[in-house]
């Protein structure tokens, strides 16, 4: 099969090639680095996003903090509901690594030997990447562009095709999507109950911080128009 990078007959082996073929090419130390990158480093940095969001979120003490939160909760969660669901369809699909496959690819992680599609890495970058941009709009823009540099380190590394990558994506961006509305009738009441708490409520909103800011990146339904609403109250009351 490997025959097939050189006949041009199929796309996603080319693919393949091309792209691990630049790890060939690099010196060993960079091939380092996006081993550690493409292993932890991604993943790492999305959820340090999330927290940083989140401290954003409560350190601002808007009056849709509780919703914000609920979301940014909703990130990991769909990343881990969305790797169980991932489970049934890499047993039906059973495709094996594509270095068992197909010779001469530049391998950089060892003893991977569980099957390929989809993409496990793609699929929980991609997953809390969209549930951050849910929540927030820069930090998740940031977070897509960080998923989609994660999948291409998985080619470059060796360990998946590009369409395990894609359906990571897409597996990942469903769950998170089509789950959010669900996710966050569950998860608003509780984080509201949260902040409302003398003593876990500092979690949602900083202690002595009131309601500011228009909420422009917030992407949680509701917000902005509760405040509009608010804001035009005000004015019909004071005419």
């Amino acid at each position: 099969m490997a025959g097939l990078a050189e006949s041009g007959s199929n796309p996603d082996v080319d693919l393949l090639y091309d792209i691990n073929g630049l790890a060939k090419d690099a010196p060993p130390w960079f091939d380092r680095v996006m081993e550690f990158v493409g292993e932890y480093g991604l993943l790492l940095a999305i959820v340090l996003l999330v927290l940083w969001c989140w401290w954003s979120v409560r350190r601002r003490g808007e009056e849709d903090a509780a919703s914000s939160v609920a979301a940014l909760i909703w990130a990991p969660l769909a990343a881990g509901i969305a790797v169980l669901v991932n489970v049934p369809i890499r047993g039906f699909v059973e495709r094996p690594r594509p270095f068992l496959d197909h010779q001469g690819l530049e391998v950089l992680v060892a003893g991977k030997n569980d099957y390929s599609f989809v993409s496990d890495h793609a699929t929980i970058v991609m997953a809390m990447a969209v549930g951050l941009f849910v929540a927030n709009r820069k930090f998740g823009l940031v977070a897509l562009v960080l998923a989609v540099f994660g999948g291409f380190i998985r080619v470059y590394m060796g360990v998946h095709y590009p369409t395990d990558v894609v359906g990571g994506f897409a597996l990942g961006t469903a769950v998170a999507l089509l789950l959010s509305p669900v996710a966050m009738a569950l998860l608003t009441p509780v984080t509201r109950a949260v902040e409302r708490s003398p003593r876990v409520g500092w979690l949602v909103r900083a202690r002595g911080r009131g309601v500011g800011g228009d909420g422009a990146d917030a992407v949680v339904p509701g917000a902005r128009s509760e405040r509009a609403g608010a804001g035009a109250s005000e004015r019909d009351l004071a005419a």
